[in-house]
């Protein structure tokens, strides 16, 4: 694929490399004094995680723009944003199931081996056709986002887990702060490589993939050496004694219910976090188009932005998220982290500079913080820890179904509507959540019956 532009860095976004280096050494110091809480488990599962999301997050940014230059527009963009989730939401309910059987650990190993592969693809792909095909078998892969949930939920207490599952999230968006700013370096040195030597320019451009490729298979290296299995142990958590796991239900049985009983428990936090995530989805898919169809943004000021968000997500995970379930309860909370996320949406549009944008942005880390931790923390509590893995897979797969609609949906506004339509139509559809969210109690404890 051929880049003719400079990549995501924050010298090009005129921020001083001391100040970026201030800000990720204090919040790094500060998020690993807080470690001393965790169980050593769940921060080898984070270091994993964080480490998995640097590399998505080396690629992402560069997505829409690499996929411009190929010939694509905002319907294009938004089918390869899709085409991850389409395959996510096929693999999703499988993956489950079978670390359901087979075990957590094997599954998070496999989903590794994946992304590594797909980094590489997208790392020579000078066509669109290779690009579907990176983001489809990451996709796959990404189909076990249910299964590190499911881990997460098996190794603690049920009172624990919406503050265990907003670390997780802290530590992804660590991943989220750092991978824009390596892609960025990386996509600049493959270029300055290029330039000193014969090699065909393609090549040099693969240098983003390929560095992630590297890191994901040093991910997995990490993870084989250290990542405990989580399945026995959740049967301890829970009851405080040892006994062999049941044979959990199956994924379409699983799937249907949520289908047949809407008003259950369980089907109402799998719509209200299918809703939101697409939403939210659907919107980062045509973010840069907007932001530079509206202020003129390039690749630096969208790596700068995605550092942004990541930094404020993981400064609400680590240091508010667990103070505010205690304050207000976990429904109460994701009824909080809707409305964020709805009013930063919705008030975008009207932003008149770049500035003013990032504040109405600033909206979406805070919403989704209180959101999505909640709402997959009391999922875990109404159901049985048997079926753990097959819900959590479930949840990925009505929350895939989405993250397909939504993009091209979206993608497609874009393209005929007025340019804030699509933030319009996002919000309103998160704030009708609520009228699910409305009907659950503060707190979460009944059990769904078995699929």
């Amino acid at each position: 694929m051929l880049i003719e532009t400079a990549a995501p860095s924050f010298a090009d976004a005129g921020v001083p490399i001391g100040v970026v280096w201030a800000v990720g050494l204090t919040l790094t110091a500060a998020t690993v004094w807080q470690l001393r809480k965790v169980p050593r488990e769940l921060v080898i599962l984070m270091i994993t995680a964080m480490i998995d999301m640097i590399g998505v997050l080396m690629i992402l940014p560069l997505l829409p723009f690499f996929a411009q230059r190929l010939g694509a527009g905002g319907l294009e963009v938004g089918l390869l944003v899709s085409s991850f989730s389409l395959a996510q939401l096929l693999s999703a309910p499988l993956w489950g199931r079978l670390s359901d059987k087979w075990g957590r650990r094997p599954v998070i190993m496999i989903a590794l081996g994946s992304s590594a592969i797909s980094y590489a693809v997208f790392g020579f792909a000078h066509t669109l056709l290779l690009m579907f095909v990176s983001r489809i078998v990451q996709g796959a892969g990404g189909g076990t986002v249910g299964v590190i949930q499911a881990y997460v939920a098996d190794a603690t207490k049920p009172e624990e887990r919406t503050k265990a599952l907003g670390w997780l999230s802290a530590a992804t968006n660590f991943g989220v702060a750092i991978g824009p700013v390596l892609g960025g370096y990386f996509a600049t040195l493959g270029k300055q490589q290029v330039a000193a030597a014969s090699w065909p320019q393609w090549l040099g451009d693969a240098a983003p993939g390929l560095a992630a490729a590297t890191l994901c298979l040093l991910n997995i290296g990490f993870a084989w050496k250290y990542l405990p299995e989580s399945r026995i142990r959740s049967v301890v958590v829970e009851t405080g004694e040892p006994r062999p796991p049941r044979k959990s239900g199956t994924s379409m049985a699983a799937v249907s219910r949520v289908v047949s009983h809407p008003g259950d428990a369980p089907s109402r936090l799998i719509l209200i976090y299918a809703i939101a995530i697409g939403a939210f989805q659907g919107l980062t898919s045509i973010l840069a188009l907007f932001l530079n169809r509206k202020f003129n943004a390039n690749e630096a000021t969208m790596g700068l932005l995605f550092a942004y968000v990541g930094v404020m997500s993981v400064i609400t995970r680590v240091f508010v998220l667990g103070r505010m379930v205690d304050w207000l309860g976990e429904a109460r909370l994701s009824r909080v982290g809707t409305v964020l996320l709805a009013f930063g949406t919705a008030a975008l549009p009207f932003a008149p500079s770049v500035g003013w944008a990032a504040l109405c942005i600033a909206f979406w880390p805070l919403g989704t913080a209180f959101t999505f931790p909640a709402v997959t923390a009391m999922l875990s509590k109404v159901i049985s820890n048997e079926d753990r893995g097959l819900y959590m897979g479930v949840q990925q797969t009505f929350g895939g179904i989405s993250r397909v609609i939504f993009p091209i949906a979206l993608g497609w506004a874009f393209d005929h509507m007025p340019i804030g339509a699509p933030f319009w139509i996002s919000a309103s559809l998160v704030i009708a959540t609520l009228a699910f969210s409305f009907a659950l109690p503060t707190s979460v404890t009944a059990r769904v019956p078995k699929a």
